[in-house]
């Protein structure tokens, strides 16, 4: 017999269930197989955790995918909105409830609360709205983001009817991915292509969502995770984890979809949800906290409005819920939570928040203000130019407003320009210090558009855009340089005048009549060249370039007659020099026009070869371009030559042409 303190604990216990006869041959079968058992018993353990970990990983790469999805849907969405619904957000904010409306509107179309709240920024911060606008949007924004926990908790929908289960986002999202497959690759239209990229993000949006779900279900055999979920009950537990889940991922409708994701095994409780939720609306600000960073007073207090009204909503409606919890003791807390049961708490929530405290607008306003102070040596600095405000570094986010944006800059930049060079013509008539301080004012504007809407456009330009407003920033990109440079020989003119008014000089009447007909054209080749650019009209643009060509003509002619003049002793060399500065100016402004109209039909025609267009253009073979020269020509006629200048005129002409010859 073996002698039994020798043993282990449990050979012991085997010794003793093997009675008196227990013999050593059956001693080591025994203990054979216990060891077998423990190996097996250690296995399955390890087995189980390594099944922890790729269910773990499996979560982490639906989660990535149900974020690019939701992302890609997104874009897809603004950029067929193309900035419409952020110019309706601009112009229609006169009533709260119009504004709260709008705010829901827009993002339930966008599919991002964030995204809607940092425009709101952007829009005070750009002096676009008012503080007092932007309260209703915000409120609004939050109940629209709730469509998405809507549409996500179709994934719930559990029938054997098959019209029922059509309705299941699995069970369409397939056939959204291939007709958005088949817009993308198959067709020319841009617009087309953004819908397939809208129905493709949906569909990569739900199989993120189901990978999510199919990944936690053995999560659900795990009691440190059930337990882990069970802790959330706890309030504060669950309204910190939420709002750190959406601060990190800067998104409440997918950090909704997540905790939907999770409820489909069965094991979040109503207890544990509705704090989380709560949390998440929290967690949302993050994003438009960090876009105030670096704007002024009144943009930080817009996104302070969005904090204190989801943090005020979260405290009054636990408070409210918890209270009357502890009297009636609601009975669906106790249960598990349903894809649906998580969209109606959060759209309750946001509702109620929004009935609650849209009559507090102004409190909210006014607590904001008190956060954010205004210091006194800010009160008394002078207001930022709203006409550059415009230029929003936060637009940028938002591709397609941003376009529109620059193109008002860039309308109000020709406006400058078209103003700097019409006061400078009209102080060659009539010079006054007023009129030369307008120039210089209006220049000085001009400079600095080019400066800021370059910057800006080269920024844009890097993002992902239509194809129309890739179109129209290259047009801008090429039209603001010849804006500027129109404007500088605006200033050019307005020195010549001044030059004129200080030395007491002035032109024959013969060089004035001659001279007003130069400038007739210059305006009306200005007028053509800015209305080409406003409205991308290609066929206006046609009859800018015969116009040039007679503007040098113009230009040549009024330079022989002057020389014409100071031969026969009627005018001086230093009047000429004055001249010659005046028509080259207006000559050099014809040819930025006619770089003006070259551009927009060039980018329209997908077509950069200058040189190319403009020999095609005055070369056609039905020589409609000589037509029209003619036809120009007879518009903008020189008064007659003097008999000898005539004359002197036609042999020259006559020696040209031999020589030619």
């Amino acid at each position: 017999m073996i002698r039994q303190e020798n043993l282990p604990y449990f050979f012991t216990q085997i010794l003793h269930s093997g009675g008196e006869n227990f013999t050593k041959g059956r001693y080591h079968e025994k203990c054979r197989n216990e060891k077998s058992k423990i190996k097996h018993i250690k296995y399955e353990k390890v087995k189980e955790r390594i099944m922890d970990f790729f269910s773990v990983l499996a979560l982490l790469g639906g989660l990535a995918i149900f974020l690019y999805g939701m992302n890609l849907m997104g874009d897809g969405l603004a950029k067929v909105a193309g900035g419409k619904l952020e110019r309706i957000l601009e112009t229609l904010t006169s009533s709260p409830i119009r504004a709260v409306l709008l705010g829901m509107g827009v993002t339930a179309v966008i599919q991002s609360s964030s995204a809607t709240t940092v425009m709101v920024v952007g829009f005070v911060n750009s002096g676009i709205m008012k503080l007092s606008q932007v309260v209703g949007i915000i409120m609004g924004a939050n109940i629209g983001t709730t469509v998405t926990s809507w549409i996500l908790s179709l994934t719930g929908i559990q029938s054997d009817n098959f019209i029922i289960r059509l309705f299941k986002p699995t069970s369409f999202s397939p056939i959204l991915a291939l007709i958005g497959v088949i817009l993308i690759m198959f067709t020319k239209s841009q617009k087309k292509k953004d819908i397939g990229t809208i129905f493709v993000g949906f569909a990569i949006l739900m199989y993120g969502m189901n990978a999510m779900s199919g990944a936690v279900e053995p999560l659900a055999e795990v009691p440190e995770f059930t337990g882990l979920l069970v802790k959330f009950s706890n309030p504060l537990l669950g309204v910190v984890a939420g709002a750190v889940l959406t601060a990190i991922i800067q998104s409440s409708s997918a950090s909704v979809g997540i905790l939907q994701a999770l409820c489909l095994t069965g094991m979040v409780p109503f207890s544990a949800a509705l704090p989380i939720i709560m949390g998440q609306n929290i967690g949302t600000c993050i994003t438009a906290l960090l876009s105030a960073i670096g704007a002024n007073k009144n943009a930080k207090r817009a996104a302070m409005v969005h904090l204190y009204f989801n943090l005020i909503g979260t405290m009054l409606f636990m408070a409210v819920f918890y209270t009357v919890n502890a009297a009636v003791h609601f009975s669906f807390m106790s249960q598990a939570a349903t894809p649906a049961g998580i969209a109606i708490l959060h759209s309750t929530f946001n509702v109620s928040a929004t009935l609650v405290l849209l009559p507090f607008s102004k409190g909210l306003e006014k607590l904001a203000c008190l956060t954010i102070r205004d210091k006194k040596e800010e009160e008394k600095a002078p207001a930022a130019d709203p006409d550059f405000m415009i230029l929003e570094s936060r637009f940028l986010e938002k591709p397609a407003f941003a376009v529109e944006q620059s193109r008002n800059a860039a309308r109000k930049m020709a406006e400058d320009s078209h103003r700097t060079l019409f006061t400078a013509l009209d102080l060659l008539k009539h010079f006054t210090e007023e009129g030369k301080k307008e120039v210089e004012e209006s220049e000085k504007k001009v400079d600095r558009y080019e400066d800021e809407l370059g910057t800006y456009l080269v920024k844009l330009n890097q993002k992902d855009l239509s194809v129309h407003d890739s179109h129209s920033i290259s047009i801008m990109l090429h039209c603001i340089g010849d804006f500027e440079r129109i404007s500088d020989h605006g200033v050019n003119i307005m020195e010549s005048a001044q030059e004129l008014y200080s030395k007491g000089l002035h032109f024959s009447e013969k060089a004035l009549e001659e001279l007003r007909v130069m400038e007739h054209a210059v305006e009306d080749i200005v007028d053509i060249a800015y209305k080409v650019y406003e409205n991308q009209d290609v066929q206006l643009a046609r009859e800018i370039e015969p116009l040039e060509e007679v503007i040098d003509e113009l230009s040549k002619e009024l330079k022989y007659r002057h020389i014409q003049r100071l031969r026969a002793g009627e005018c001086t060399i230093e009047m000429g020099f004055i001249l010659s500065d005046v028509t080259t100016s207006l000559e050099r402004v014809a040819d930025h026009c006619s770089n003006i109209g070259v551009c927009v039909t060039q980018v329209h025609e997908d077509s950069f070869d200058t040189h190319q267009h403009l020999k095609q253009l005055k070369h056609s073979p039905d020589e409609t371009f000589y037509h029209e020269l003619e036809m120009i020509r007879n518009q903008y006629p020189l008064p007659p030559l003097s008999g000898e200048a005539a004359a002197g005129k036609k042999a020259g002409q006559a020696v040209a042409l031999s020589g030619a010859q």
